[in-house]
């Protein structure tokens, strides 16, 4: 697209585990692994048993993925619950990530929710740009297939933020140049990444009829909500996002989301190209190209395909 505007594209203990102190919580958590089997079976998320021979350290992670998953803290006996393990063994290890502060015990609630240093492993995860580090040579190599333009962005307040872009030999300019933003309802790119959302979030980003802008004298034939909601039920019902000219006029785009380990929209691969020169039966043909990239970036960042 001309390059122009902005963008396309987680048996109660003697007593809780906060009273425990750091030495003897790891003490004990140290003593309750060491009575474990050393090949303990514990399931991952495809559902496969897979033997831990650090069983400690195993739970520990899976406590952490738990609470991640989760919109609120939860309590301790329903996090032994859910992964199957021993109320004690539970208290033992919350106290060791309390202290280290991984995880924060409300004590008036009674319940646990992610605490600072989790929060640090998440900058230090953004810091380190994984997905563009990742998502990078999965879009050349779409790119080198395909012979058109192709990028990644990311969700932004109710804009899309490119963070990759990989332009085909040949190919005219676009306005989706990494850092550029544009709003997520005109653009295939933000269309795949909010039909992932669940639609109350997506009710919250759009909440009136100015949210809605449009970047051409031809109006958008989405400015408003029923208008996106609709729309966003197509999207999910074939599996892709489309957008016919309301970025640049005469530049179709196809978009697919890449999401996460809980199913959440993380990012969308999309490819940008002048409509005449695709045929609209070729259109699904492309969309499957670019849901294959979608779902791989999906698996590399331990996500799920859509």
């Amino acid at each position: 697209m001309p390059a122009t505007s902005s963008t396309l594209s987680h048996l109660p203990a003697a007593a809780p585990a906060a009273e425990i102190s750091a030495a003897e919580a790891a003490a004990e958590g140290a003593a309750s692994a060491a009575s474990v089997p050393e090949a303990k079976t514990v399931r991952r998320n495809a559902g496969a048993k897979v033997a831990s021979k650090v069983p400690a350290a195993e739970n520990t992670l899976r406590i952490l993925k738990l609470l991640a998953s989760k919109r609120g803290p939860m309590a301790a006996s329903n996090i032994a619950t859910a992964l199957g393990l021993p109320r004690s063994s539970v208290y033992h290890l919350l106290g060791v990530m309390e202290a280290n502060g991984f995880v924060l015990h409300l004590h008036e609630e009674q319940r646990y929710g992610l605490g600072i240093s989790a929060f640090e492993l998440s900058s230090a995860y953004s810091r380190q740009e994984p997905l563009s580090r990742l998502g990078r040579p999965m879009l050349a190599s779409l790119v080198d297939v395909i012979g058109e333009s192709a990028h990644l962005a990311v969700l932004h307040g109710r804009d899309v933020l490119y963070i990759v872009e990989e332009r085909a030999k040949n190919r005219p300019s676009l306005v989706t140049d990494v850092g550029v933003r544009l709003p997520s309802h005109l653009t295939a790119s933000g269309r795949a990444i909010l039909a992932a959302l669940p639609k109350s979030q997506v009710r919250a980003l759009y909440p009136n009829a100015a949210a809605f802008t449009a970047r051409h004298e031809t109006e958008s034939p989405i400015m408003k909500y029923s208008a996106l909601s609709s729309h966003l039920d197509q999207v999910r019902q074939r599996g892709y996002a489309t957008e016919h000219g309301e970025v640049t006029p005469g530049f179709g785009s196809i978009a697919a989301a890449v999401t996460d380990h809980v199913g959440w929209p993380t990012a969308a691969v999309a490819v940008t190209f002048l409509e005449d020169r695709l045929p609209a039966d070729q259109w699904p043909v492309l969309a499957a190209r670019v849901q294959k990239v979608a779902d791989e970036l999906s698996v590399r960042i331990h996500g799920r395909p859509a």
